[in-house]
């Protein structure tokens, strides 16, 4: 069991997917009505958006947005790491990756959806979808 639980309030929350991430800096609208949840992520997701950035953007937008989210990261224990490997077993023909198989992992666990636009999850159990 995730310790973490236990010192987090989960409620209104949601597991924020790096795709949320980028979809909120580009202003997508169909981000918004995500503003008033509390936000839960992982350093893996972190270390992807500070990439992009990097890559996409600069250096100072990138240090920008990682200590604005820093705050909202969560641990996670042997059990999400177990979990996260058998399912990019069960989804090995789908392209997803390490970080997103934790991420919806951690959710799961958490008992929180996960907030995503990357199309290999539609449809799945415990996924808010949003394009």
């Amino acid at each position: 069991m995730n310790l973490e639980k236990n010192y987090i309030d989960l409620c209104n929350s949601v597991f924020f997917d790096t795709y949320a991430f980028f979809e909120i800096l580009k202003g997508n609208p169909n981000y918004s009505k995500y503003s008033s949840y509390k936000i839960i992520t992982t350093k893996l997701n972190l270390f992807e958006l500070y990439l992009g950035l990097l890559r996409d953007v600069d250096e100072e937008k990138a240090e920008l947005e990682f200590e604005r989210y820093y705050g909202f990261i969560v641990n996670f224990d042997g059990e999400v790491l177990k979990e996260a490997a058998r399912l990019k077993m069960k989804l090995n023909k789908r392209n997803v990756s390490m970080v997103d198989c934790i991420g919806y992992s951690l959710a799961r666990q958490l008992g929180i959806k996960f907030l995503t636009g990357d199309k290999e999850f539609e449809g799945m159990d415990n996924v808010e979808f949003c394009k």
